[in-house]
């Protein structure tokens, strides 16, 4: 519709209600609105993102020393108790056997495992289950006794103690404080 050189239109707008719009013949047509975004708005987006990444990668945990000691008390405790298992099942003797220096331990012919390097390790048990000086062994008959020790864990302050009771092959942990 023309009246007088103007040129009037009523247009919706993107589902909101209709708009009059006025503007002159010789006007040029208004410009849609922009969509998307920009470069800038892009890269402060991929900044934020690549900033919160790094945070949540390089996020340790802060590591309790008593945390570790008690979880490899436990699970010590839990490997003596499944050698103590295994012989009375298999009708034979098996061996924990416990590496000192190399901080690794296996029960009978199974493959062995690691204990934290930076804690301390002391093992007592009979002499005659001492292999070398730094390699020793409790071992589990298959009437579920054994030939009873103790296996001493330090970090720092924190101590746990793990008791085999030698005429029942019983398995405790103790809080070496």
């Amino acid at each position: 519709m023309t009246t007088f050189g103007l040129i009037v239109r009523l247009e919706p707008l993107r589902g909101r209600s209709a708009h009059l719009y006025i503007r002159s013949e010789n006007e040029r047509p208004l410009r849609q609105e922009a969509c998307g975004f920009t470069l800038l708005e892009l890269l402060v987006v991929l900044a934020i993102l690549g900033f919160a990444v790094a945070l949540f990668v390089g996020y340790k945990a802060p590591w309790s020393t008593r945390l570790s000691v008690e979880g490899t008390a436990a699970r010590l405790a839990s490997e003596l108790r499944l050698a103590r298992s295994e012989a009375i099942a298999r009708n034979r003797p098996v061996s924990f056997i416990l590496d000192l220096e190399g901080h690794r331990y296996r029960v009978g012919g199974g493959k062995p495992h690691s204990i934290p390097r930076q804690m301390s390790i002391a093992l007592l048990t009979v002499a005659g289950e001492r292999i070398e000086k730094s390699l020793g062994a409790i071992r589990f008959n298959p009437d579920g006794s054994s030939t009873g020790g103790r296996i001493a864990l330090a970090e720092g302050p924190q101590r746990a103690a793990i008791g085999v009771d030698w005429l029942s092959g019983r398995v405790s942990v103790a809080d070496g404080r």
